[in-house]
């Protein structure tokens, strides 16, 4: 990959505290909105002090893209003039960041931005990213406008028809039980188109509402809110979350305990679950020491579905990067499969496709590499007036088509509540 990374001459960074307890969405402007948020907290920014997109792979290892992007914000970080009076994860320069699925796919995007507002442990702050000493950014005085509401949509079908992924999730299965593979995951898509452009905010806020316990982010046009934490780094302290299992919340206590009971003991779903860990444990082995991941996997209730979840701890090894580890992990066997060669492989063939920055890492890092990476599911690809919907299944030998269409239909309810007014 042959990538000119310009960078702005060196920057000047401000953070103070804010005395400030207001909802962080309130603090956006609608232009460039980037976002990460749970519980209340976490951190929302506006304006591009620098930005660097990256073309597809040309020699598809997975690689190129994470070192090109490691190098462009060490440029940035090292030549920034910073002044933190707050000293928190998340404080000073904050990178956004959202990387494509495949490497053969472009626009793979980090963005520094001009204006940060940040809230943990009850805290708040406010960073100003400057091209010149004493400058302030024009940024920070961007009119807040009222949310706008969606308005009336127009749905169509994505790439492949309902019946057509149907088939190909069968095919799936047939290669499984061949020996081919063990797991592949199949993501589908679809189209909504609205009257005028979408406010990602009025998104934002709804997924923050309905979905707390999930992170919401927004990050060049790219909008949902995932259950996946692929890492959380604070110092050399890492943090995981394994997903791989689903089933839907039921409308009675007594139907969502049968549906919990169905899932933690469903063959299929812990065989699924177990690839999962296994690869998750496999790729950190070289970057991390004292790796920690409970016997059996936990249940985790969301809104709309419930998963098998399996937290992980380890500890980063001297020399590794953040973008180090997301580079590793990235595809993890909940999003593409396992063996990860042959499942990217069956994945080109079947999905027939461009995931684009769906199921890719999402997330932020700071000048300390201290951050937050989720893997980007339960989200929509917003440009102008139009989304594209996305939703993925782990396949594997036991898969049956119509269930699996079934959980497909589950996991795109988020974001078409998201976007209905």
């Amino acid at each position: 990959m042959s990538v000119a990374l310009e960078t702005p001459q060196q920057l000047t960074v401000r953070t103070v505290a804010l005395p400030d307890g207001r909802d962080l969405l309130t603090h956006l402007p609608e232009r460039t909105p980037l976002a990460w948020i749970r519980r209340g907290e976490g951190l929302v920014a506006w304006g591009e002090a620098a930005r660097l997109t990256l073309p597809a792979e040309s020699d598809g290892s997975g690689a190129e893209r994470f070192r090109a992007a490691a190098h462009w914000l060490s440029a940035i970080m090292s030549g920034a003039d910073i002044d933190d009076a707050v000293g928190l994860p998340g404080t000073g320069p904050v990178v956004f960041g959202g990387f494509t699925f495949d490497p053969g796919s472009p626009d793979s995007t980090l963005v520094l931005p001009r204006v940060i507002v940040g809230r943990r442990g009850g805290r708040t702050w406010l960073t100003t990213v400057c091209d010149r000493p004493g400058a302030h950014p024009s940024d920070i005085l961007t009119a807040m406008t009222p949310v706008r509401p969606v308005g009336p949509l127009h749905w169509s079908e994505g790439t492949l028809s309902t019946p057509e992924w149907g088939d190909a999730v069968a095919s799936a299965v047939a290669r499984i039980r061949g020996g081919d593979l063990d797991k592949v995951v199949l993501a589908r898509d679809a189209h909504a188109e609205a009257d005028s452009d979408i406010d990602a905010r009025a998104l934002l806020a709804r997924l923050t509402r309905d979905y707390a316990d999930c992170y919401a982010f927004s990050v060049a046009g790219m909008v949902g809110a995932t259950p996946e934490l692929l890492i959380r780094r604070e110092g050399d302290a890492v943090t995981s979350l394994v997903l791989a299992g689903t089933r839907p919340r039921g409308a009675t206590c007594e139907r969502d305990g049968e549906l919990a009971a169905e899932l933690t003991g469903s063959d299929k779903d812990v065989e699924e679950h177990g690839y999962a860990v296994d690869s998750l444990r496999e790729t950190l082995s070289p970057l991390c020491s004292a790796i920690e991941v409970s016997e059996e996997p936990e249940l985790l209730r969301l809104a709309n579905v419930q998963h098998l979840a399996s937290p992980v701890r380890a500890t980063l090894l001297p020399g590794a990067s953040t973008l180090d580890v997301v580079a590793a992990m990235h595809p993890t066997a909940a999003v593409g499969g396992t063996p990860t060669a042959t499942a990217m492989r069956v994945i080109r063939e079947l999905e027939g496709m461009d995931r684009g920055r769906y199921a890719g890492p999402v997330g932020w890092v700071d000048a300390h590499g201290n951050g937050e990476w989720g893997i980007a599911l339960r989200c929509a690809e917003i440009e102008g007036r139009r989304a594209r919907l996305f939703a993925g299944c782990g396949i594997v030998a036991g898969s049956d088509p119509e269930a699996e269409l079934a959980e497909a239909d589950s996991k795109f309810r988020v974001m078409r509540g998201a976007l209905t007014d």
